[in-house]
């Protein structure tokens, strides 16, 4: 009998988290610092990532942030996250941050904010332990299991090449 859970659909992993930007937020430009949104995108990727794996799971890296427009004190920011892909202990999580504006109610709400962060599986003494893997439903999905994928791979590539530039060094 294998360790390997039995896999579990993308749907399962998402989640949304809601709040309002406030006064102690922003920085000295008026806007929301960066390091708050990115908070945010860490708590609601966590949040995916736990529901994924049915445990805890820690950040173990950031591949991604991009921060597409400012936000503004007052603005109703929305978090958005879903497992993309699963390997034997890390899962790639994908985040969109969007906001209603404060000062335009009713109107559309805008991207923000994209990232890709990768979490790991942990058991109660903190190793690593097995995650199920990743069951996309639909093409939406398929899309971002495969570029997950490529994320993967130049991660990997990109570790390999500073190590082997580090033993070439001595």
């Amino acid at each position: 009998m294998s360790d390997q859970p039995v896999g579990r659909p993308t749907s399962h992993s998402r989640v949304t988290l809601s709040r309002i930007m406030s006064a102690i937020d922003v920085n000295l430009y008026g806007t929301v610092h960066g390091g708050v949104l990115m908070k945010f995108v860490d708590d609601v990727a966590g949040a995916a990532a736990a529901r994924h794996s049915g445990g805890t799971a820690v950040t173990a890296a950031i591949d991604e942030i991009v921060f597409v427009e400012p936000v503004h004190t007052g603005d109703l920011v929305h978090a958005y996250a879903q497992v993309n892909w699963a390997g034997s202990t890390s899962m790639e999580v994908g985040v969109r941050l969007t906001a209603e504006r404060w000062d335009t109610a009713g109107g559309d709400p805008i991207t923000v904010a994209t990232a890709y962060l990768v979490f790991v599986g942990v058991d109660v003494s903190g190793h690593p332990r097995p995650v199920p893997p990743v069951l996309p439903e639909t093409a939406e999905d398929e899309r971002r299991f495969r570029e997950a994928l490529i994320r993967r791979e130049h991660r990997l590539a990109r570790r390999k090449a500073i190590q082997d530039a580090r033993l070439s060094d001595r």
